[in-house]
């Protein structure tokens, strides 16, 4: 055979080799389209602070599910939508999510007026949405799965700390929407069993920076902690105006429950050292697996950016997602469903798990104590990941229904 012959040979070998790659690379290509999943959090208004770093946070376990195949070869891509602090706003995206943009799985969600908002939707079409943010309980959906603390896993047992550590005498402040009020009956429900003194209550509206009138109640009634659920933005008019009046935390320590280390940048951090918080993961947890979590998201997305409990709950919820779908073989939310139950992750808050009678993950509780540098010295920690509750056991089910109604009905 000529030389020129063999030369046409191999040419035509490797065309047809050319060929051959770009149709199975074609043809992968449309066989394998990419997996949307919805993203719901507020960028604009009082809860943007708050909200943004969660999509941060799904955005790098996105990232690293992709880095190992993703789900049966195909990749994750998020649609985030701006719920701009408006619940009502973000029920409406929801279901533009599911119906236009054919999302398999929704993340997302703060305030409990917005997960009450997108419930019925997620419910209504039989979709999934992991919540990733601690609440006030009493509630089970077959579409939700809950993977911030129930309140058995952070309000309860703080509450006991708080009264065993800083005192009898309690004042409480919150925010003028459902958690608050609702965790308060919780939280008077304990004060009366362990013959504390409710000192007072006061509730301010959901972005709310007028602080004077309620701080001045607090000096005037001179209580020995108070027990703060304010939510959002809020929280740094309330501790301006504690500062301002001259209330440190050696004086009237206050134990918040909506405020992590996102909410702590530097300048906000020195006015509110030696206060309280309880969550059930803080970025100075001292374990390998939540120093490497740290090192990743740093490494992604700067060596000053913080990680806080809501953030940490988004990126685990979507590997608990990711893990099931695997098994499943499919992301389609009906398969999902059939094995999310029985996930469990090695966290970098400790190992957590699904509870398949709640639907809530078994966590540790912690206490923080905040230090200059915005970080926390975690106080006092449960020992164990603690069984989920979302009710209460010392009233049943039908009995908080029928005390939450009025609850339910209000607005944020």
């Amino acid at each position: 055979m000529k030389v020129s012959q063999k030369i046409l040979i191999a040419l035509v070998l490797m065309s047809i080799l050319l060929i051959t790659t770009f149709m199975a690379w074609r043809q992968y290509s449309v066989a394998a389209p990419s997996i949307r999943i919805g993203v719901l959090h507020s960028l604009s208004g009082s809860m943007a602070t708050s909200e943004k770093p969660l999509v941060d946070a799904l955005q790098l376990a996105i990232e690293e599910a992709n880095a190992t195949d993703g789900i049966q070869g195909q990749k994750i891509e998020a649609v985030v939508v701006d719920c701009r602090s408006d619940p009502t706003y973000c029920a409406q995206q929801a279901e533009r999510l599911i119906t236009k943009e054919k999302v398999k799985v929704l993340f997302g969600c703060w305030t409990s007026a917005c997960r009450k908002a997108v419930k019925p939707v997620v419910e209504k079409y039989q979709h999934l949405l992991f919540y990733p943010v601690q609440y006030e309980g009493m509630e089970q959906s077959p579409n939700i799965i809950y993977t911030g603390a129930a309140p058995n896993q952070q309000i309860i047992p703080a509450v006991l700390w708080a009264l065993n550590e800083l005192g009898k005498r309690v004042y409480l402040a919150g925010s003028d929407y459902v958690f608050p009020r609702t965790v308060n009956i919780i939280i008077k429900d304990i004060l009366a069993a362990q013959g504390a003194v409710l000192a007072g209550e006061r509730y301010l509206p959901l972005g709310e920076i007028a602080m004077d009138e309620l701080v001045s109640d607090i000096v005037k009634q001179r209580p020995d902690m108070v027990l703060n659920t304010i939510t959002g933005d809020s929280n740094i008019a309330f501790f301006r105006a504690l500062d301002k009046a001259g209330i440190t935390a050696d004086k009237i320590p206050v134990l918040s429950f909506s405020i992590a280390e996102v909410e702590l940048v530097a300048k906000h951090a020195l006015m509110m050292a030696g206060h309280y918080t309880a969550w059930g993961y803080f970025q100075s947890i001292q374990s390998p697996q939540n120093q490497a979590f740290v090192q990743r998201f740093r490494d992604r997305f700067g060596q000053q950016a913080v990680l806080d409990d809501p953030m940490e709950a988004s990126y685990i919820g979507l590997h608990l997602w990711v893990q099931a779908a695997r098994e499943a073989g499919s992301a389609e939310p009906a398969q999902v469903q059939r094995t999310i139950l029985r996930q469990s992750l090695l966290a970098p808050e400790g190992v957590v798990s699904l509870d398949p009678a709640t639907r809530h993950l078994w966590k540790m509780a912690r206490i923080g104590k905040v230090r200059s540098d915005g970080q926390f010295d975690i106080v006092w920690d449960s020992g164990r990941p603690l069984e989920p509750a979302p009710f209460p056991a010392y009233r049943s089910r039908e009995e908080w229904n029928q005390l939450l109604q009025n609850v339910e009905g209000m607005k944020p």
